[in-house]
Parts: C-alpha cells; structure tokens; sequence
C-alpha cells in the first residue's frame, strides 16, 4: 500500500464484512511524532485462534481467495518505522486494531488522502454502518460523525446526496488539515 489512508480503507472493509454497525477510527498524533491509529468495529468478531493468526497472510476467512493481505501489510509497514499492530477481538463483540508508526521514521507512509478515503467509504455504504472518525494531535482535535449527520439530516436526505457528500468532503478536508496539516504528510 502507498499511503496510510489505503491501509485504512482495506481495514474498514474487513468491518464491512463482519457485519458492522458502527466503525470507529481515531488517530492521535502524539508530540513525539508517533501515530496511534485505532479501528474499532462491533462486527462479528473472530475467535481467539485466528485473531493470533490475522497478520499471517495465510489466514484469513475469505473464500473468494485464499490470502489476506490487509492486516499483514498495516502489521509491516508499522514495524518499519519501529511501531507495531495489535488485534483484540471478542466474537459476538468486534474488533479492535491499534497500528503505532512512528511518523518522522524515513519509512512511514504518508497519511494519504484520508478525507476521500471516508468519502469512499461513505458512498459505497450510505444508510449502514455509521462511521465515527476522532482525529486528535497537539494542534486540536476534531470529530466526525455519519450517525450524528443523518440525525440531523433527517430520513428524507441521504448521505449519498451530492451536495451533502460535498459538504462531507469539505468538512473532511478542513478537520485533517487543522488537526495535521504540516505535522505529518
């Protein structure tokens, strides 16, 4: 994967295939240039046996191929920069992933495009789950929520209106860009 925001996108589909309701994703950019990026989801979960085998590429419980790259690759390219990734999950429960890269590594990714990255998400899964995105580092914090947008939007005006989907995009874009703009790529 090129860019951190690819990492995330495959991640939240491994939710979307759980069975997620709502997925959470928060990064937090600590001082010291570390990234904590956690996707949290209230899918199916997995059993102990293969949550201990998730980053294994061999492992995985798709049957349209027999290899799964997603958490393996996040696990490398974490472990590149001196980070790490870790996997909770309780069956019935869901999932947590915690990816730590340290960012002024030579060998972190760049963030990407992570406004689009939602964007995507968003219109390809419009009316369920709701996704949650808490982006914090010394400069702010800012929260993004789709479940809070279709409570005010109301029943009559979905998410995947182009003027709402601008307004997203919009919105998306001017929280990174304060929270990290010029702290991480």
């Amino acid at each position: 994967m090129r860019d951190l925001s690819l990492h995330l996108l495959d991640l939240a589909e491994n939710s979307l295939r759980a069975g997620a309701g709502r997925i959470s994703l928060q990064l937090t950019l600590g001082a010291d240039g570390a990234l904590d990026v956690v996707l949290e989801d209230d899918g199916c979960g997995m059993e102990q046996g293969l949550a201990r085998r998730a980053a294994d590429p061999f492992a995985t419980t798709r049957t349209t191929r027999r290899v799964g790259l997603g958490l393996p690759l996040a696990a490398a390219n974490a472990e590149k920069t001196g980070g790490y990734l870790t996997l909770d999950s309780v069956p019935g429960q869901g999932t947590k992933v915690h990816i730590r890269l340290m960012t002024r590594h030579v060998d972190c990714l760049p963030l990407g495009d992570l406004p689009q990255t939602m964007v995507s998400l968003i219109l390809t899964h419009p009316e369920h789950p709701d996704f949650v995105l808490d982006l914090h580092s010394p400069r702010g914090q800012a929260r993004f929520d789709t479940g809070e947008i279709r409570r005010v939007l109301g029943p009559e005006v979905g998410l995947q209106e182009p003027e709402v989907m601008n307004y997203i995009q919009h919105l998306l874009t001017e929280q990174c860009q304060m929270v990290f703009g010029g702290l991480i790529s």
